[in-house]
């Protein structure tokens, strides 16, 4: 099925209104401001300004109000496979993480399927690049993404990590592995339906990943693509990363609650000072449980703590 997206001024929005009103059928959700149905293409008018075409007549009909832009299949600097023609406007199953460089804080992992019909409405609910975005604004849209899409999310806390860790799992075999996870329980949720493709946001090459995770049962490989910067070349990886995110917050949220005082993202200066405040409060083992114990911070808390132990 074909599908056109315009972007159009206010004139034309009440033109195509106009145009379509003996087609009108009732709108299903209350970001839409009008739909028409024809014998072979749906249009929906959209309260952003947008207008979907859908079905076999779609470029047809679209094509007697604008002209629609290039699909965005690449991305400036994006590293991977080559996507197929159109790729934003299918229906993706995209994963991504979080929590990878952060001294406290678990890594977070996140599936999401967005399907091509919805592709839509998760820009209408906000969805962008969540580099582009703040905790703040990700913690109010996630709910509504959540709410909208099939996803699942994964939590591996840093006692779980620290223990895999020492058996030699590198960062890579242990994101590896909740992609592959992740996936695989989204699927299951989706069957029957199947996403035209599946694509993670590349952090190794694609013989590495499957290196990674071959004594894995069940392996996500058909239709698997590698990008880099893979949120802006579909929103199902802009939607998972920001589900993870705002997973990766409340758990953040948890433990400081936990600790009795708030834990600092990132593995700057502050954090440093921070776990040094929680060694002299707490002890070494319990910051250990609360940190990815083999970053540089564990040992440049330990001289601070002690500093100030003298």
């Amino acid at each position: 099925m074909s599908n056109v997206v315009l972007k159009l001024p206010e004139e034309s929005l009440l033109q195509i209104i106009k145009h379509y009103e003996n087609k009108k059928i009732p709108a299903k959700a209350q970001y839409v401001r009008f739909t028409a149905k024809l014998t072979d293409t749906v249009i929906t008018v959209y309260n952003s300004g947008k207008v979907m075409f859908q079905g076999a007549g779609a470029e047809r009909e679209a094509g007697k109000w604008g002209e629609a832009s290039a699909a965005a299949t690449k991305v400036s600097g994006a590293k991977g496979d080559t996507l197929p023609e159109d790729f934003a406007k299918l229906s993706v199953l995209g994963s991504d993480e979080t929590g990878t460089g952060d001294f406290f804080g678990p890594i977070t992992v996140a599936a999401c399927f967005v399907p091509s019909d919805k592709v839509e409405l998760a820009h209408e609910l906000g969805v962008k690049d969540s580099k582009l975005l703040s905790d703040d604004y990700m913690r109010k849209i996630a709910p509504d993404l959540r709410e909208a899409f099939v996803h699942k999310v994964l939590i591996l806390k840093n006692e779980k990590y620290n223990k895999v860790q020492a058996q030699g799992w590198s960062q890579g075999k242990i994101k590896a592995l909740l992609h592959n996870q992740a996936l695989k329980h989204v699927l299951a949720k989706m069957n029957p339906v199947k996403p035209d493709a599946i694509l993670i946001d590349q952090f190794a090459e694609r013989g590495i990943y499957y290196n990674h995770i071959k004594g894995e049962k069940e392996i996500i490989r058909k239709n698997v693509l590698f990008s880099t910067k893979a949120e802006g070349l579909h929103v199902s990886v802009a939607c998972a990363s920001i589900i993870a995110r705002v997973a990766f917050l409340e758990e953040m949220d948890r433990m400081s609650a936990e600790a009795g005082i708030t834990l600092p993202k990132g593995a700057g200066k502050i954090v440093d000072e921070t776990a040094a405040k929680i060694i002299l409060k707490h002890g070494e083992e319990y910051l250990k449980s609360l940190t990815k114990w083999h970053f540089a911070n564990a040992g440049k808390a330990k001289v601070l703590a002690g500093k100030r132990r003298s």
